[in-house]
């Protein structure tokens, strides 16, 4: 027989009304009376429905995450030092899919605010600054946006500096003499994607090189994306002495198609990422990266939320700016570097 709340009631002595009182910690409450109530509860091995008590209350003692993908070492740190976070306050962390698609992200939050979570964090690569704000200013439980600058609500935003992270891998290949520079992109449909390029952009402005068309590809984040993107660079007779790849997946398929050419990294081609996934440093060679402080944003991130739904005061936050790390595969430029058919 299932055990519900009038069972309790009834081994207590009390009313089904002050057993709801005792569970939800609301209005004045006899102590002896509680502890009837509580023992009542272990003896009948009552366990509440918690969904009813958060549809009750409009409270349910969780937090919600909305992330653009499951995959990759990215989204395991965040997650990661989500739920250790979440379960150090004495809260529940519910964890959903963006699909990477701002449709399927609205879908998420109704869910999120469906469960009735006292906050939500949302990754979000797709959804712009409007969609945002106005989600911000009518949903009934506080959002807080990941990987957007929200202008108008710094407290409620956490983001990297894309474009300056990008600038600081290209301004590194400038610096050691290399002109003659490729690129491949992030997917052009995202603001990361466009950020990390124009910041790639700057930092050859900034030293008088001419962006080159014809030494871009667009990839897609995935190691095959980089493969295949680096391998039409190589076939379209324009040769290069440095490669910055947006991503370290990207680097990893890349370095692939440039072994498979017989050019040597980094006698011949210097090899820049975007990240410093834990796979950068075991490669061979190391890769030279930029690295993302991923813990640290969503330490922010979830503390936000948390105090969002404590409805405690907060201060805006300051975008995170990226760090470069300089391992084997980028050199300054060698006379070999050219010794190649591109």
């Amino acid at each position: 027989m299932k055990v519900t709340m009038l069972h309790v009631a009834q081994a207590a002595g009390v009313s089904k009304a002050t057993v709801s009182r005792v569970l939800n910690r609301t209005g004045q409450i006899n102590p002896l009376t509680e502890a009837r109530v509580f023992a009542a509860i272990e003896a009948l091995g009552y366990r509440p429905n918690t969904l009813a008590q958060a549809l009750a209350t409009q409270r349910s003692n969780t937090i919600g995450l909305i992330i653009s993908d499951f995959c990759g070492p990215y989204f395991g740190t965040l997650l990661k030092q989500a739920a250790r976070q979440i379960e150090a306050a004495g809260k529940h962390l519910i964890v959903t899919d963006g699909h990477d698609n701002a449709a399927t992200e609205r879908v998420a939050i109704d869910l999120l605010v469906e469960r009735c979570c006292d906050a939500i964090v949302i990754h979000t690569r797709r959804m712009d600054e409007d969609q945002l704000m106005t989600l911000i200013n009518t949903l009934p439980v506080p959002l807080v946006v990941m990987n957007r600058p929200l202008p108008q609500r710094p407290e409620h935003s956490i983001y990297f500096d894309q474009q300056q992270g990008a600038w600081l891998a290209a301004q590194h290949l400038v610096s050691l003499g290399h002109r003659e520079i490729a690129c491949i992109t992030s997917s052009l449909g995202t603001m990361t994607g466009l950020l990390r390029l124009c910041g790639f952009h700057q930092a050859l402005s900034e030293a008088g090189i001419t962006p080159c068309e014809a030494l871009t590809e667009q990839g897609d984040n995935e190691i095959a994306g980089g493969y295949h993107a680096c391998q039409r660079l190589l076939s379209c007779g324009v040769t290069f002495t440095a490669l910055f790849a947006c991503n370290d997946d990207m680097a990893v398929g890349a370095l692939r198609a440039l072994s498979e050419h017989g050019i040597q990294v980094p006698q011949q081609v210097s090899l820049v990422g975007f990240d410093d996934d834990p796979l950068a440093q075991y490669m061979t060679p190391a890769l030279t990266t930029v690295r993302q402080p991923i813990s640290e944003m969503s330490r922010v991130a979830i503390d936000q939320a948390l105090r969002l739904s404590a409805e405690l005061p907060l201060d805006p936050i300051l975008p995170f700016n990226g760090q470069l790390v300089v391992r084997e595969s980028s050199q300054p430029l060698s006379v070999n570097a050219i010794d190649y058919a591109g």
